[in-house]
């Protein structure tokens, strides 16, 4: 199951690629960085899995079908080790369900991090955190 989900998420995150205008090999190789499940903080809720994965066109982060927020007047995305590091803040929230795909800027090392936060920068609080499995 896993598998599959993984190979729909390359495939979907390699067509976002190509809409973005990233060239992509035709054999892409991609290695799998970090796996987790979000869980809600500071009384909200956010649920379902997401993955990093490093191709040969860059990195990309990929919230599963099963992502859920319940809301928040300014979601954002990043990175953190034990703590969310704004420094690694590397997206808007595109939408609070559903699976989305997003480009990581080179400059961030998602390797070095075993967490990804949904924070509401607005009120400065954690709506949810996946930790690497």
């Amino acid at each position: 199951m896993i598998r599959s989900l993984i190979k729909s998420a390359v495939i979907v995150g390699s067509l976002t690629l190509c809409c973005l205008g990233l060239p992509l090999a035709a054999n892409a190789e991609s290695e799998i960085v970090f796996n987790g499940t979000f869980e809600g903080r500071t009384d909200h809720t956010t649920t379902g899995g997401v993955t990093v994965l490093k191709t040969d066109a860059g990195t990309i982060v990929i919230l599963e079908s099963d992502f859920f927020l319940d809301g928040a007047p300014d979601p954002k995305l990043g990175f953190g080790k034990d703590g969310y590091e704004p420094s690694t803040k590397f997206s808007h929230l595109q939408s609070n369900t559903g699976a989305q795909v997003y480009v990581i800027s080179e400059d961030i090392d998602p390797s070095k991090y075993n967490e990804i936060w949904v924070w509401c920068e607005k009120f400065n609080v954690p709506l949810g955190v996946a930790t690497k499995d």
